[in-house]
Parts: C-alpha cells; sequence; structure tokens
C-alpha cells in the first residue's frame, strides 16, 4: 500500500497498513522554517548554512520537502496556487536571515528591510507605497496582522468590501495548480491536500485583509466578533457572496485537476477557546452553517475529495454541528482543550470523521516535556486514535519556533516505530 492508498483508506475509516503521517500539507500541519531548518541539519540533508524556503510567510512555515518526508514518513502533499496571504507570489526565491541566524530562503517581494525598532513590516502584494499590513517584532518569528480599519458608517456598509479578497481564480492560477497536481500525481504516491479556495466563513486570519493594499468594510478583529451578534444580516450577505466564488472556484479546480485531490481544505475558523466555545451553537447554525453546508454539498454530489475543517479550541459540543455540515476530516484535535479528551474524542466521533491531528500536545509536551514526555505521549495517543482507522498522525497545529529538536526527533521516532 503506498502513501495514496493509504490516505484513501482511512479516510473510508479503514485500518491501514502503516501509520499515516502528514506535516507540510497545509497551514496547519506544518512546522516553523525554524524547526526545518534544525531537522535537516540533524540529519544531515543540508550542509551547515543552507538555507530553507519559507513557503508560508504569515506564519514563517518551512519548506518540507521530499527528502525529509521521506524520514518522517509523511504521506500527503500540499497544492495550492501560487500565491502567498500577504498577496504576492513565492517566486525569484532570495536570503535572508531570522534573528536567531537561521538561513532561509523568502519570496522575491518580502519585504527584509529592518524597521529602526528592529521590527519588519509585510505590505500587501509587496508595495512599499502602501501602508504596512502585518508587522513581526524585533526577535519575533512570525507577522501579526496591523489592524487598518476606517471609521465605520453603518450606512455605508458594503458586503463586496468585505469580500474583496476573495476572488475567482485566474486562468494563470489554475494552470498552475493543475501543473503543481500533475506534477505530484504522476510522479509521487503522495496522497494531496488541496488548499486552492477561500471558503473559511469568519477566519480571523482574514478580516483585517493583509492582502489588500486599502482594506474597507469591517476589518477591527473586535468589531467584527460584535458584528456576529449586531450585524447578522449584514454578515450573511458577505457569506453569500463568499460561497459563491468558494462555489465557482471549487469548479474550475475540478475541471482542472479532477480527482486528483484526496483531501480539500474546507475552513480554518476557529470556533473555540481553551475552555469553552467562541461562537454559540445557535450562532454557528444561523451564521456558518448553512454556507459551509452548501460548498460541502456541492464537492461530495460533484467529486470524490473529502472535507477538512480546521477548528481549534474546546469545541466537543460542536462537532455533531460540523458533522451534519458535511466535513469528513476534522483538525487540529486539540487535546490540551477542556472536553477534548482523546478517548472521548474518538469513541463518541471516529465513526464519523477522520482525526487529523492530536498526535503530540504542542503547547505543553512537545514544547516543554522531556523526550520520554514525548515518547510516552506519542506512542499512548498514536494506539487511542490509530485503532480502527480515521486518524492521520500530525501535531496538534504547527510546530513553533523554539521547540527542542531532541524532542521532535522522539516524536519521529516513535512515528518510525509504526511505519
Amino acid at each position: 500500500m503506498n502513501s495514496r492508498e493509504r490516505i484513501k483508506n482511512v479516510l473510508e475509516h479503514n485500518q491501514p497498513d502503516k501509520l499515516p503521517v502528514d506535516f507540510g500539507s497545509s497551514p496547519v500541519t506544518g512546522m516553523h522554517v525554524h524547526i526545518v531548518y534544525k531537522l535537516r541539519q540533524y540529519y544531515g540533508l543540508d550542509k551547515p548554512s543552507t538555507p530553507v524556503k519559507v513557503i508560508e510567510p504569515f506564519q514563517m512555515l518551512g519548506e518540507i520537502a521530499n527528502d525529509l518526508k521521506e524520514i518522517i514518513g509523511v504521506d500527503v502533499a500540499n497544492l495550492e496556487s501560487k500565491g502567498t496571504f500577504f498577496g504576492y507570489k513565492k517566486e525569484n526565491w532570495k536570503e535572508w536571515t531570522l534573528w536567531d541566524g537561521t538561513p532561509v530562503l523568502v519570496p522575491e517581494l518580502f519585504n527584509t528591510d529592518v524597521n529602526p525598532d528592529g521590527s519588519v513590516f509585510q505590505y500587501a502584494e509587496g508595495n512599499k507605497s502602501y501602508p504596512p499590513s502585518s508587522k513581526m517584532p524585533k526577535g519575533g518569528y512570525f507577522f501579526d496582522s496591523i489592524i487598518r480599519q476606517k471609521p465605520l458608517k453603518e450606512e455605508d456598509l458594503n458586503p463586496l468590501d468585505n469580500t474583496e479578497e476573495f476572488k475567482v481564480l485566474t486562468e494563470s492560477n489554475l494552470e498552475y495548480i493543475k501543473t503543481e497536481a500533475n506534477k505530484i500525481y504522476y510522479n509521487t504516491n503522495y496522497a494531496i491536500l488541496g488548499v486552492v479556495a477561500s471558503s473559511g466563513f469568519g477566519d480571523i486570519a482574514f478580516i483585517p485583509g493583509p492582502m489588500l493594499p486599502d482594506p474597507k468594510g469591517i476589518r477591527d478583529i473586535e468589531e467584527w466578533y460584535i458584528s456576529t451578534v449586531t450585524r447578522k444580516e449584514y454578515l450573511k450577505k458577505v457569506f453569500h457572496i463568499q460561497c459563491e466564488i468558494a462555489i465557482e472556484n471549487y469548479k474550475k479546480v475540478y475541471d482542472a485537476v479532477g480527482d486528483k485531490i484526496a483531501v480539500v481544505y474546507i475552513s480554518g475558523t476557529d470556533f473555540g477557546t481553551q475552555d469553552r466555545l467562541f461562537s454559540s451553537i445557535d450562532s454557528y447554525k444561523e451564521l456558518i452553517k448553512p454556507f459551509q453546508l452548501k460548498i460541502n454539498n456541492w464537492i461530495h454530489e460533484n467529486t470524490s475529495w473529502k472535507c477538512f475543517i480546521h477548528s481549534c479550541g474546546a469545541i466537543f459540543e460542536l462537532m455533531p454541528e460540523l458533522i451534519d455540515a458535511g466535513f469528513d476530516v476534522f483538525n487540529p484535535v486539540q487535546i490540551s482543550a477542556r472536553g477534548m479528551e482523546p478517548e472521548k474524542l474518538k469513541r463518541t466521533y471516529g465513526k464519523y470523521v477522520t482525526f487529523w491531528g492530536g498526535g503530540i500536545d504542542t503547547q505543553k509536551t512537545l514544547a516543554f516535556g522531556s523526550t520520554n514526555d514525548v515518547r510516552n505521549e506519542t506512542e499512548r495517543l498514536i494506539n487511542i486514535f490509530n485503532k480502527d482507522g480515521g486518524f492521520v498522525f500530525s501535531a496538534v497545529h504547527n510546530i513553533q519556533c523554539n521547540v527542542p529538536i531532541e524532542n521532535i526527533v522522539a516524536m519521529i521516532e516513535v512515528i518510525r516505530k509504526y511505519r
């Protein structure tokens, strides 16, 4: 059974021949570029000071190339457009150095100029004539959006302003996606996870519009959350427009690549905090579920793709609604949040969704535990989630900078036991 067959098998809730694994196929299953560099050095894949590509500059995620995938045992490859979260393309790579000295490669339009206070700005479309849209503080390791909210006038609010970042894919972008899909499908055995359209309704990462030169509408995060109570009809209009664009894009992508995609990333909207729901169940059912259901229904009726949702937090009580909305794959499985005990999740929902994540607690164990703590927890969670299929091993969200490399190696050693 190769990787593609293994992922297909586990998505159908059958017991795979080996533990399915994913690192690097999505913006929520990656590793900080500093960590990727350290792993490549540890395993002798590069000469010292060989830079690693930053494939997602907002979170500064590093490229997990096929040679490192082979060592870890990864079964999944990422398929996405050529653009970045800041609206410029991943091309014409140039060298840069992180604050700790890690050598990296960044796209040509990634701003590397350091401000007097030691911070670094990023600009929408890489154009410095616009106000900066994100900032990495001195000594930081990723970017935070800069809120550029204009004074709000209720009578001037236009749903088109809050959907400016959601566009129908161009022929050039579709050709790129098609070429990359064919390259992965015909030259490797990896299953393909497609991050090919923006359909995360209310995804807070998009609200400030870091990819927009001049974001209009409701762009302040606090004001957006207030609007989920005070401006429901406005948000429904926003989501309706976004939904129609997303379905049009999924149609175009399917025409271009067909069933080469195994799983498609639908939503990255967080619905939970550490100890409770961030959105009430009633609010989810009224504002977001109808649009997610429409997208997932189209995908299930017209493709063989499985629908992937990412939501952090304590969302045990919301999961029946997410399943009813048509989601097949659940990530990141935040086992450290209230009510998200692994045994309970697997027992209650294991027949309905594939858990894609939850293999190691990144908040505590991986970052602050001993290597024995990491080995023991990794082994325990594999034994819980992998029983009877329906599990793809990944960490609980991206592995952050400054996690001890010996802990990551300990996790990988346990993974390899099940390969």
